[in-house]
């Protein structure tokens, strides 16, 4: 029997959840040279976060010029004609606030939080350094190397983050997913200023960009401040990219990867639908609630029997964006416990991954999974900033923010048979990917490193 708090967990959330969304329209202007400003009202104290998306990154590099997307967004705090180096970040900060940006597969974003008056400030801000960027190489000379010194931080010197970008490398082979976000070390190397001044003239254009804004405005004012600073710049000609969609694969791909560390590591991935690209679109939320059933916290299956119960991981996690530009990876990463070999944890995956090709996931699974992610996404509209990251996401690469709306309501429409259907459609070794990483004895300077930052799409300027 269903325990009674997860019903009253779930209805709970689901209402407080719609309550809110109810109760903060969005609302959304188009400026006549192309610029989505797109609002969303929330009182509840006097801040806003206000950000700008650009639809260009990673995904949108040809090979040569890997991790230009990321150099520039460096660059973007380094002047224009009306603002010297490093103006734009002692701006912010006299006025009480907070900025930095990251690149993405799919969008590169800037943001500011300030108290809500000082709107201003950021739209001119950035209004400036959207068409006026001056580039200047003596600057960027030296930041391409603390993007190469970034690099070797959190890619080169970690051998985790090192096994995933080897791991991606081979997952896919024509899809632009392949590449490094901060690039490949020898683009890096070989990358001139006149890349950049390309890149941005190329994308950075009011036509090819999104302002957000989430906090304590009015939608009016934000409207008339952004006619007033970004209403004047000139549109782009911006061409949109080939779509260079992924080969289809043929068979399991495998790699192993040899570097200094203390543990061994596995990944595992398949290709799977998103939201853009799913053939039916149930597919990506029944992919969703399959990854809650394996790793959806503490008593879901990863936790309950590889962890704890057979005691075959000593971590595991799982991995999935619905909200992808193009086809991405379901994946599977975890660190074997003592004794116990890459091999062993990839095959006790697997046997879990068979289990659901066999058998329908119980009602009681999904009824808790709902209940946590449903409550996941109230604590979610706590934050001004990330109410606006899932906006600028989701229209950044295509999508509508209703979505947003949405989501819940289709989470709890799936059922056990539809996660059966993608288990058996997608879960199966002609699209899975696995690395192993392989420990090599580490030097005794490695040894006293401190750990490097999190690999990822994130790098702030």
């Amino acid at each position: 029997m269903m325990p009674l708090r997860f019903f009253f967990a779930a209805a709970l959330s689901l209402f407080f959840l719609q309550s809110a969304q109810a109760a903060s329209p969005i609302h959304e202007l188009t400026l006549s040279n192309g610029l989505k400003v797109i609002v969303k009202e929330d009182h509840r104290a006097p801040v806003m976060v206000s950000q700008v998306w650009y639809k260009v990154g990673s995904s949108y590099e040809h090979d040569g010029i890997t991790g230009v997307s990321h150099v520039l967004e460096h660059m973007m705090f380094k002047g224009t004609r009306s603002h010297s180096s490093g103006e734009f970040s002692r701006i912010i900060a006299a006025n009480g606030g907070r900025e930095n940006a990251f690149t993405g597969q799919d969008y590169t974003a800037y943001f500011q939080q300030m108290e809500k008056s000082r709107l201003k400030v950021s739209f001119e801000l950035e209004a400036d350094r959207m068409r006026n960027l001056t580039l200047p190489k003596e600057e960027f000379l030296k930041e391409v190397k603390v993007v190469m010194e970034e690099r070797r931080l959190r890619t080169d010197d970690d051998p985790q983050s090192l096994t995933y970008e080897q791991f991606a490398a081979t997952a896919f082979v024509t899809s632009p997913y392949r590449n490094p976000i901060i690039g490949w070390m020898d683009d890096l190397e070989n990358m001139r200023v006149e890349d950049l001044r390309a890149w941005y003239e190329k994308w950075y254009a009011p036509n090819n960009a999104t302002v957000v804004i989430v906090g304590d405005v009015r939608a009016d004012e934000v409207f008339a401040l952004a006619k007033k600073y970004f209403g004047p710049l000139k549109s782009g000609k911006i061409t949109p990219s080939k779509p260079r969609l992924e080969i289809e694969q043929k068979g399991i791909r495998r790699i192993t990867v040899k570097a200094p560390a203390e543990l061994p590591a596995m990944m595992m991935g398949y290709k799977v639908p998103v939201i853009k690209t799913a053939p039916e679109a149930w597919e990506p939320y029944a992919l969703e609630m399959l990854a809650g059933v394996l790793d959806g916290g503490d008593s879901a299956r990863f936790a309950k029997e590889l962890v704890r119960g057979s005691q075959v991981a000593a971590s595991i996690g799982t991995g999935y964006n619905m909200y992808n530009g193009a086809q991405d990876l379901l994946t599977f990463s975890g660190t074997p416990s003592q004794g116990h070999s890459a091999e062993t944890l990839e095959n006790a995956i697997r046997a879990q991954i068979k289990r659901l090709h066999d058998e329908l996931v119980n009602e009681q699974d999904l009824t808790r999974i709902k209940a946590q992610v449903v409550a996941s996404k109230v604590y979610e509209l706590d934050s001004p900033f990330y109410q606006a990251m899932q906006i600028g996401t989701l229209v950044t690469v295509g999508l509508s923010h209703t979505l947003l709306d949405e989501y819940v309501d289709k989470l709890n429409a799936v059922t056990p048979q539809q996660v059966q259907q993608v288990a058996r459609k997608y879960l199966i070794d002609d699209r899975l990917t696995v690395a192993v990483l392989e420990p090599q004895p580490m030097d005794e300077k490695a040894q006293h490193r401190a750990p490097a930052n999190a690999a990822g799409g994130r790098h702030g300027h």
